[in-house]
């Protein structure tokens, strides 16, 4: 699972998962002159219909996009699933408000009972999780990565030398007069003094193509190098892969565990 691959649709998700969470554990009804106000897990259906479903649907939405490849549950997707156990979950917290009295109305007769904390914070998380779990695939703002994903660093040039120097921390000036073996004579010299051959003209470096990091603003297939159809792994926002290799406008890419493929679309990456 690769946590760099959630988004900020996927962060909201979580927290208020959370809130149904904790909106279980408070009064589910407000009654006068009664203190024994039950909560959600004193009603099996309301706490499985409402909190437990949203909190399950929640961890599919997040696994799935957390996964490498994607998983199906009787031919749908993982993700699928989940926005559709959330919609549910809206649906019947809605409803549970509506009707705070369900199966405990026998218990409070003739008091004035209204809905409590745990059902409107039950409501508001349930309407939140539903929202954005149907919205991030549709609002650009939602589906930027929700943990930025660290710069690479900086490759040293093959062949660079340090400062100073080929095995010294700094090279010693000449002293006056002195000349380097082989060097060209200067005006005055004694005769006989070996001159110093011309350097070559450097010749312009041949154009390479060299490897940087990068990365994918979306989810995007990378397929095997010898043209199979079938997709080996799939590259996610957020973390950060090698291009080893352009081919035309594709690039061969190496994942974090080795493996190699093509990336086919290298619309709007962003370079390391």
């Amino acid at each position: 699972m690769n946590i760099r691959s959630l988004t900020r649709g996927d962060g909201v998700v979580i927290g208020a998962a959370v809130l149904l969470f904790i909106a279980s554990f408070l009064n589910t009804y407000s009654a006068e002159g009664d203190s024994k106000i039950p909560n959600a897990w004193d009603n099996l259906g309301l706490v499985m219909s409402v909190y437990v479903g949203g909190i399950i649907g929640a961890a599919l939405i997040v696994v799935a996009r957390a996964l490498p490849q994607p998983r199906k549950v009787v031919g749908l997707d993982l993700g699928q699933v989940g926005v559709a156990l959330t919609l549910f979950v809206a649906w019947t917290s809605l409803w549970s408000i509506i009707d705070p009295f369900g199966a405990f109305s026998d218990n409070f007769d003739g008091a004035d009972v209204g809905a409590g904390i745990g059902l409107i914070l039950g409501l508001i998380g349930a309407l939140v999780l539903a929202g954005a779990a149907v919205a991030t695939p549709l609002v650009p703002a939602l589906q930027a990565a929700l943990v930025p994903a660290p710069k690479p660093p900086q490759p040293q040039p093959y062949g660079a030398q340090p400062p100073g120097g080929y095995g010294y921390p700094g090279a010693q000036p000449q002293q006056q007069g002195q000349q380097p073996y082989g060097g060209q004579p200067q005006p005055g010299q004694p005769f006989g003094a070996q001159p110093q051959p011309q350097a070559q003209a450097p010749q312009p470096p041949a154009a390479e193509f060299s490897p940087f990091w990068f990365a994918v603003p979306v989810p995007r297939p990378l397929f095997a190098e010898d043209g199979s159809p079938t997709p080996i792994a799939e590259l996610a926002p957020g973390t950060w892969y090698l291009a080893v290799e352009q081919r035309g406008p594709a690039l061969v890419a190496q994942t974090q565990d080795g493996r190699r493929g093509v990336l086919q679309d290298t619309s709007g990456i962003q370079r390391g």
